[in-house]
């Protein structure tokens, strides 16, 4: 269990589309600003508790379970 505040993971999301999908997620945790990025995109590994990276594959809809880092 992380010091994150509200929810963390968002496993109902995958195969939505990407931009509805971070409407939702912002409202579900309003400490959190998701992302979206496509999912073979190298990122930093920073653990940030105030972002949700939404992994999309080339057809915007989300390819693996946003979570908070």
């Amino acid at each position: 269990m992380s010091d994150c505040k509200g929810k963390e993971s968002w496993p109902e999301l995958v195969g939505a589309e990407g931009s509805a999908a971070a409407v939702i997620i912002e409202k579900e945790n309003p400490h959190v600003d998701a992302v979206i990025v496509h999912k073979d995109l190298g990122t930093d590994m920073q653990y940030r508790c105030d972002r949700v990276r939404v992994r999309v594959d080339n057809y915007g809809i989300v390819a693996e379970t946003p979570i908070i880092g």
